[in-house]
């Protein structure tokens, strides 16, 4: 892929990833909590991670401008989405009521981690003094 299509196909992604912070956790939480909540109903907690995710979801999609000047957000997005995962999928496969995250929000982190891993090269390294679009 040439730098110039990584970089168009990043600020697309960034744009889809934040649309789906801001406009999509939530639903997601109503119509199958088993794979998005982990307590019952609207808890303060799920406020909480509602709130952060939907943040963090404007931030992407003000970084979609100029993807190389937000390697460090792209980072941050890439690698708190493997560890949230990681601990979520530990948790989902030591309690079994929690399972149904394997095939909702845990795979869901996972695959925002790779699609910014791919198109992002300089975030996986931490994003110092790279280009963008450069593989």
């Amino acid at each position: 892929m040439t730098p110039s299509a990584r970089e168009y196909w990043l600020r697309v992604a960034l744009r889809v990833i934040g649309c789906v912070f801001v406009l999509g956790v939530y639903p997601l939480t109503v119509l199958w909590p088993g794979g998005w909540t982990w307590h019952a109903g609207q808890s303060d907690y799920l406020q909480m991670i509602i709130g952060i995710y939907a943040t963090l979801g404007v931030f992407l999609w003000l970084a979609a401008r100029d993807p190389a000047r937000h390697v460090s957000l792209i980072a941050f997005t890439l690698w708190s989405s493997v560890v949230h995962g990681g601990i979520m999928a530990v948790q989902a496969l030591a309690m079994p009521e929690h399972v149904g995250h394997l095939l909702g929000d845990v795979p869901a982190l996972f695959l925002i981690a790779l699609v910014l891993a791919w198109l992002c090269p300089p975030a996986v390294r931490g994003g110092q003094g790279r280009r963008v679009g450069a593989a």
